[in-house]
């Protein structure tokens, strides 16, 4: 049964959809240096406003642009839901925890805002709140998979089509990780960059975290021709595997990552030789990059174009995914691979896209790879 994309909703650090995709094709970078908490340094930072995004708040616009990108009309009753996200509420959680031990007389967690409030906080709450906003009582999905979690989501929102569960479903992912915690434990990792984010550059400094979400209404094929629904493009295939080995470095040879491309390539039905650009997981921190590149010289030939989007919209952590996939298919409706924006001097025999570049581009793949050994591959071809 085909799975197809018949709308997407995207916010990041360079706008809407069409927005971002038109920086990003024009080279433009949307990090800039933030000092968004007084205790913590300033840091490159991929901000979508002056302050930090709510969570929520950010569910609920990507969204509604989805719904309304794809021309349907609230409530979606048998529609699905697969929301992912690494961090979700974690900023909440913050603010509970500095009410409880900072404040002077300390708060007890129950006492602002109640029990509802408190559940409101739990880590499925992008899910819920999107099956709240459409109106679906489908099944309802919330993977937490670290920086897998977004393609992670989509697949699962794919199987829901592909079993006959349901004809449509709302899947991707939401981040808002700028927390205190979240910049505090990159930083001790020695994770984090200091001047910007540079994707397999030999002068890589590490990551710049970002805000952002990419949202797509996945349809049956006969759901969209019924309703005469657009579509940027049919989900394919996709892999899932696990290095069960390190706990925040790749697996060194990345033969679980290699499997995971291989089990994506298999169930889509294509070889190395079909695909015509791959959108890396590139985060410009040293072992990330290093080990996703010798995975790609190891499974694809020299000739494959290949960019990381993190240089424009920082690593948007458990919702990286989401955004790649929605550029790819972006790629294939306008036929122009987007550049590796922050590249100068490539450490890598690959064929790197440094400027947007223009191409016959019918399959590409979207590659995450999360802390934990989270490997996660989605195939997406041209209609």
């Amino acid at each position: 049964m085909g799975v197809f994309v018949s709308g997407i909703g995207l916010i990041s650090c360079l706008g809407s959809l069409e927005t971002s995709w038109r920086h990003l094709i024009a080279g433009k970078s949307g990090i800039q240096i933030h000092q968004p908490f007084p205790e913590l340094e300033r840091f490159p930072l991929a901000l979508i406003a002056k302050k930090p995004a709510d969570f929520l708040t950010l569910t609920r616009l990507v969204v509604a642009s989805a719904v309304q990108d794809a021309g349907l009309v609230v409530p979606l009753l048998d529609c699905g839901v697969a929301i992912g996200s690494s961090r979700s509420q974690q900023a909440l959680w913050e603010k509970l925890a500095r009410q409880m031990y900072w404040d002077d007389p300390p708060q007890p967690p129950l006492i602002k805002g109640g029990l509802r409030s408190w559940l409101g906080m739990l880590p499925h709450m992008g899910a819920i709140a999107a099956a709240r906003q459409i109106g679906a009582t489908g099944p309802v999905l919330a993977p937490m998979a670290a920086c897998a979690s977004g393609i992670w989501a989509l697949a699962q929102g794919f199987e829901l089509i592909q079993t006959g569960q349901c004809e449509m479903v709302i899947a991707g992912a939401v981040e808002a990780p700028i927390t205190p915690l979240t910049l505090a434990g990159f930083k001790q990792m020695g994770a984090l960059a200091q001047t910007g984010a540079y994707p397999f550059d030999r002068h890589r400094e590490g990551l710049v975290l970002g805000e952002g979400a990419a949202v797509m209404v996945l349809e049956s094929a006969q759901s969209a021709r019924r309703r005469g629904a657009r579509v940027y493009g049919e989900v394919l295939g996709f892999g899932l595997t696990n290095d069960a080995h390190y706990a925040n470095s790749p697996e060194l040879g990345g033969k679980s990552a290699i499997a995971s491309i291989k089990q994506c390539l298999e169930r889509s039905h294509l070889s190395t030789s079909d695909i015509d650009y791959i959108h890396a997981h590139g985060t410009a921190t040293k072992l990330n990059d290093q080990n996703e590149a010798q995975v790609i010289q190891y499974l694809f030939p020299q000739s494959v174009p290949v960019s990381s989007t993190k240089g424009a919209t920082g690593h948007t952590l458990g919702a990286s995914g989401a955004l790649g996939a929605a550029f790819c298919l972006m790629a294939l409706k306008y036929q122009i691979l987007p550049p590796c924006i922050g590249l100068k001097e490539s450490e890598f025999e690959l064929d790197l896209v440094t400027e947007a570049r223009r191409g016959e581009i019918r399959n590409v793949l979207c590659l995450s790879f999360g802390f934990g050994g989270q490997n996660a591959v989605l195939a997406l071809g041209k209609m």
